[in-house]
């Protein structure tokens, strides 16, 4: 009998384990799904035909509680053309140096997509156009797929930007 109940003891003990196992196997699973990747800090925007390094863009949350973004570098340009300022620019930002230059703003987190942002404006330097903005961030937290739109999304342009960890290369 003392064989029988010790054999009864590790089934039961081996039943434990394996119920410990499966539950820390859940909380792994549902905190790697639940994470959200935040649009704060430094990305390289980059040409996307061409495939040209243009800018280092910071992106912070402001006072405002929404996200805001200023070109804090310029890579040199291949053709030896660099604008340094923003002559196409609506005002307030006519003539303003490029760099430290506000070209995203009024992003907030999409409530119902994580890691979407939505409601904000993209800033075109080279051509001084103000587009609607949404933006995603890919779920490792590495590429950012910026949208800028007229109107309506569908009529937009998408372009990838990669995070880098600081502002300068």
């Amino acid at each position: 009998m003392n064989g029988l109940v010790s054999l009864k003891d590790g089934v039961n003990m081996l039943n434990h384990m394996f119920m410990k196992g499966i539950m820390g196997l859940s909380i792994a699973f549902v905190s790697m799904t639940t994470f959200s990747a935040s649009i704060e800090g430094y990305w390289k925007s980059i040409e996307e035909r061409t495939g040209e390094q243009l800018s280092i863009v910071e992106i912070r949350k402001g006072s405002d509680g929404r996200f805001h973004g200023k070109i804090v570098y310029r890579y040199p340009n291949a053709r030896g053309f660099s604008l340094a300022n923003c002559t196409k620019c609506p005002a307030p930002n006519t003539n303003k140096p490029i760099l430290g230059l506000e070209i995203l703003s009024g992003f907030r987190e999409d409530p119902d997509k994580p890691d979407s942002y939505i409601d904000g404006r993209v800033l075109e330097a080279t051509s001084g156009k103000v587009y609607k903005g949404k933006a995603v961030v890919s779920g490792e937290g590495k590429r950012l797929r910026m949208r800028g739109y007229m109107g309506i999304s569908a009529l937009g342009r998408t372009v990838v930007w990669l995070r880098t960890d600081n502002a300068t290369p």
